[in-house]
């Protein structure tokens, strides 16, 4: 961090809240007798704090959580402190999340983000229902997704590859990166400057970890990717960096398709092409399967639209539906007024 010593208490604080990645949008009001601090790893019923008083003084320390505290804290939380105990959660601008493993709720992985950063590998092609869920992830968030190709050092017909991208994803800006060649990294490292907080989501082994350590130049451990390309899990747990380009990054362990979180909004988005079709279709309420005037399926028989694509969208409308069965119709609803608001925000900045 830079020399803070010739400034003021006021500044100082200031100081530090701004390379914890505090923005306009962080409501962090708190009463007298609450010190402001970040989440930066949640270990069970404990939590690493840095926290930053009224004098500017900057302290990391390991909170226990008040007994009615609601929601619980993750990475990436702004949280009020008393001593060493977290008595209250701040209200998140975005967070990204995932089915919890009780099948009926959803578990937060990380809050208070304004990019999504999509890793996917392309040593050994593409893989685009992996990609497709990413994103509609990324979408539901309430911040920005962001494609991170990575391992391009072992790809072959990059520029195909960039073709699948940006038809898999449409309005969503692509990076190529590799590790070991250093391409893209000071891309990179220039999009997490000061004022931003990222995630990386990706499936174990797509190279996340290794990302961190080049744009660091760090020493993370790192684990041996298998002969199918599955990595193990080098992240372990959810964790907060501050880099040295200004910005906040957060490191989350890989997850499976089966982890991700379907939405309507994110599915909108991510689909938006074929949206878009949709609005020309003879009936507003076409299935596209089979339905009379369905302009959807009249581009993919003129190629303008993979027949793949379509299939793909409609496993996601499948699952859709069996994730709002499982929980009731205000929840939902409640949650995606909140995470559209929140989407159409970010993408006025």
């Amino acid at each position: 961090m830079d020399d803070v010593t010739n400034l003021t208490p006021s500044q100082r604080r200031d100081f530090v809240l701004r390379s914890l990645g505090r923005t306009p949008d962080d409501q962090l009001e708190l009463p007298g007798d609450e010190e402001l601090g970040r989440v930066s790893i949640v270990h069970g019923a404990t939590a690493e704090v840095i926290s930053c008083d009224a004098n500017g003084e900057e302290a990391t320390r390991t909170c226990t959580f008040s007994s009615n505290l609601n929601p619980r804290p993750v990475a990436g939380d702004w949280v009020g402190l008393r001593e060493s105990h977290v008595v209250k959660v701040l209200v998140r601008r975005s967070a990204l999340r995932r089915p919890d493993p009780n099948g009926r709720d959803v578990q937060v992985l990380a809050a208070n983000l304004d990019l999504v950063l999509l890793v996917v590998p392309i040593n050994r092609g593409l893989n685009i229902r992996m990609l497709e869920r990413f994103a509609i992830m990324g979408w539901e968030s309430g911040a920005r997704p962001f494609v991170v190709l990575t391992k391009a050092d072992g790809a072959s017909d990059i520029d195909t590859l960039l073709k699948e991208t940006k038809l898999t994803v449409p309005g969503v800006d692509i990076l190529t990166t590799s590790s070991q060649s250093g391409e893209g990294i000071e891309l990179l490292r220039a999009l997490l400057h000061e004022g931003v907080t990222a995630v990386m989501l990706g499936a174990s082994g797509a190279g996340k970890t290794s990302l961190l350590n080049a744009l660091e130049g760090s020493e993370e451990v790192t684990r041996t990717v298998n002969r199918s390309g599955e990595g193990r899990h080098a992240t372990t747990t959810r964790k907060l960096y501050r880099l040295s380009s200004g910005g906040v990054l957060l490191d989350i362990p890989g997850i499976r398709l089966l982890d991700l979180l379907v939405g309507q909004d994110g599915v909108e988005e991510t689909f938006s092409d074929i949206g878009e079709l949709a609005q020309h279709c003879r009936f507003r309420d076409c299935s596209h399967q089979g339905d009379l005037g369905c302009a959807v399926q009249a581009a993919v028989e003129r190629g303008e639209l993979s027949a793949q694509r379509l299939e793909n969208w409609r496993l996601i409308q499948t699952e859709l539906a069996h994730q709002e069965h499982r929980r009731s119709p205000e929840e939902m609803a409640a949650q995606r007024k909140r995470l559209k608001s929140a989407a159409k925000n970010t993408r006025k900045k």
